[in-house]
């Protein structure tokens, strides 16, 4: 009997997804935002990315021989970084600049904190405001589009469609729905970053809950708090852009510095939602993503806490 039974220890259901298929289906929901950004904004958006990626796989395959640790490179973790940086990055930001975010992503938000899975924060938006609050000037300063280039105007543009709106100038959805804005990389086309959410959404690699919930409450926050009443043109506005699209589906999503219980997801969700739209309405900055997903990253530990299920059969603390 005993040569028929195989008795081993569990988990006895295993799933085929391994970190590097994760990374890798991530890495190809990425190529129409970034394919879209290349086209609208041309060589630099191409320079950028290259630079940006290579910068993060070289930062982490420097510190795994520094530190004698197992290279990880293979895993494409640090290529996601790499992509999910530069997408945020105008394509107007002088190559060196992106080659330190890369670096300051691997080795200062991850790879110090342990590597892959003990990151406390998503890398590629910690290096994002640290390049923020180091380079303000390069950071926010962002091109035309090939669109408006072949219009007749400058190839600079002065404030993005989001700005524009926060001044109380009217703003063309419909371009900001394609593309044909200025912006970072890979914020521009929602048509583009919703072709990879979906792809993500069939592979399984991330569920509706965190968008969906993050999506829904910025929108009745807008509604309640944004001075137009029910001006629908207005939330599409505020939805097309900023790179809140890409934050909710790409980087809110992140399994490492994103709640793992249903209802946790939904917290994190509603708590993003109003992070994003206080930043936006009430602060000074028309954005408000990037900030609004760091502090929800810092709440994950409270809310999954608070959210876990507690086994049967054990009471609560006296």
């Amino acid at each position: 009997m005993s040569d028929i039974y195989n008795v081993s220890s569990s988990p006895h259901i295993r799933s085929k997804d391994t970190t590097d298929r994760i990374m890798l289906y991530v890495v190809i929901a990425l190529l129409p935002a970034s394919l879209f950004g290349i086209y609208n904004f041309g060589f630099s958006a191409l320079l950028l990315i290259l630079v940006t990626v290579a910068s993060c796989v070289v930062s982490e395959y420097l510190f795994d021989r520094v530190t004698k640790r197992k290279n990880t490179i293979q895993d494409l973790s640090a290529v996601v970084t790499g992509m999910l940086l530069a997408l945020n990055l105008p394509p107007t930001l002088p190559w060196w600049m992106a080659v330190i975010g890369g670096a300051f992503a691997i080795v200062v938000v991850k790879c110090l904190f342990g590597g892959l899975g003990q990151n406390f924060m998503n890398p590629a938006l910690g290096a994002r405001c640290f390049l923020l609050i180091s380079f303000t000037g390069p950071m926010t300063t962002f091109a035309n589009s090939r669109y408006y280039i072949s219009q007749g105007m400058d190839a600079v543009s002065s404030a993005t469609p989001l700005a524009a709106l926060k001044a109380g100038e009217s703003v063309n959805t419909m371009d900001m729905l394609i593309g044909r804005i200025p912006g970072t990389i890979g914020e521009t086309s929602v048509v583009a970053i919703l072709l990879g959410a979906i792809f993500l959404i069939l592979m399984g690699v991330i569920d509706l809950r965190i968008p969906g919930t993050y999506i829904v409450t910025f929108v009745i926050f807008v509604l309640l708090f944004g001075g137009h009443g029910f001006d629908w043109n207005y939330v599409v506005a505020q939805l097309c852009g900023g790179g809140l699209m890409l934050g909710a589906f790409f980087m809110a999503t992140d399994y490492v510095t994103s709640p793992i219980t249903p209802v946790g997801k939904i917290i994190y969700g509603i708590a993003l939602g109003i992070l994003t739209g206080l930043f936006r309405i009430f602060g000074a900055s028309a954005e408000g993503v990037s900030y609004a997903i760091i502090f929800g990253n810092l709440l994950v530990p409270l809310i999954e806490r608070i959210t876990i299920p507690r086994p049967f059969g054990k009471g609560g603390e006296r």
